[in-house]
């Protein structure tokens, strides 16, 4: 990385942000400038002890960016409307499309390497499949505004003529891990499962109202944090190894800017979820099944999988977590005892 020139991260006070920024410091990196909003306290904590040179709020940092005109390494686009239960689709409009052009327009216009979180809420009930290909994004039927948000900007940025010199979307599945205390009903299961075992020692999970499925054994991908921000950091370090001076003196990166799955590739029950839970805390299983509201019946994903293949043939060949490791460090290392990554 060039001398003083900085990493831009968007959604920094976030939960996948902030692990973003313990991962970059972590690997020497604390030129950082932060982008979110600053005003919520149940937020501080998460980047408490981090180093970073700026904290940016997210409406004002063009005019940041005219003003002070730092040196920019790379962009980290991470801040988003998260909320799949939020459907005024103009708020999603507004922060996942219309502010994610402008993030991609200021990185095209300067030079500067972007990597994005897009979702697999893309891929809504996965008719087409968990497949990162191009071609399918025009076809893909999210199944609430958020889904349709980021898919909307994934099918522009597919449309753009110009670009940055490298640009990644990753469709991030079902991320769970440290750091997601202030995301209240939108926290991961393991999270959710973790206080009730703590308040009642069992765990409530939706009945199965889908032929073909028992109950407990809806399946997802879920991925844990720490592999996440591994994956960004890989991409980010090929992305500047591309650009750099000495590139031609190296083997050439098989990384392409493309649009990436970001999961383990392997479907795990929430029964497996929540069995690893208890494991973690050397209690044995006891799950109560409710009925699941019928609001969200129609709407709800019986099955997601990564398919993983693209990530692979760009060259990341490390090892993901096994839900039973991440779930084991995310409950004895930080759950116990309220820790922040």
């Amino acid at each position: 990385m060039k001398e003083h020139s900085s990493i831009i991260v968007t959604g920094a006070a976030g939960f996948i942000g902030s692990c973003m920024v313990q991962y970059l410091n972590e690997q020497g990196y604390s030129n950082l400038i932060l982008v979110d909003e600053f005003n919520r306290a149940d937020k501080i904590p998460n980047l408490k002890e981090k180093q970073f040179t700026a904290e940016v709020e997210r409406e004002d940092l063009f005019n940041w960016l005219s003003k002070n005109k730092p040196t920019v390494d790379a962009v980290i686009h991470l801040g988003a409307r998260t909320d799949t239960t939020e459907f005024n689709y103009a708020i999603h409009q507004h922060l996942n499309v219309e502010y994610s052009q402008l993030i991609w327009n200021y990185c095209t216009q300067n030079n500067i390497p972007l990597i994005y979180a897009s979702s697999a809420a893309t891929y809504g009930d996965g008719a087409l499949g968990y497949k990162d290909e191009h071609a399918i994004c025009e076809q893909l039927k999210p199944l609430n505004p958020y889904g349709i948000s980021k898919n909307e900007f994934d099918k522009w940025v597919l449309h753009q003529e110009d670009h940055p010199p490298f640009w990644a979307g990753l469709k991030f599945f079902n991320v769970y891990g440290p750091n997601e205390y202030h995301k209240g009903r939108m926290a991961s299961v393991i999270f959710h499962s973790y206080n009730q075992i703590q308040q009642n020692g069992l765990v409530k999970l939706f009945r199965s109202h889908k032929e073909g499925f028992k109950d407990g054994e809806q399946l997802r991908d879920f991925v844990y944090v720490k592999d996440v921000v591994k994956v960004i950091g890989w991409m980010m370090k090929e992305a500047g190894r591309q650009s750099s001076d000495d590139s031609a003196l190296l083997a050439p990166s098989k990384l392409t800017s493309a649009i990436y799955n970001l999961g383990t590739g392997k479907a795990r029950s929430f029964h497996d979820l929540v069995a690893a839970t208890f494991a973690a805390l050397d209690l044995e299983t006891n799950i109560e099944f409710i009925d699941m509201p019928e609001d969200i019946r129609d709407k709800y994903q019986y099955f997601t999988e990564a398919d993983m293949h693209k990530l692979k043939a760009a060259g990341y060949s490390s090892d993901f977590y096994s839900l039973e490791q991440g779930v084991g460090d995310y409950v004895k290392n930080y759950l116990n005892g309220h820790q922040y990554y």
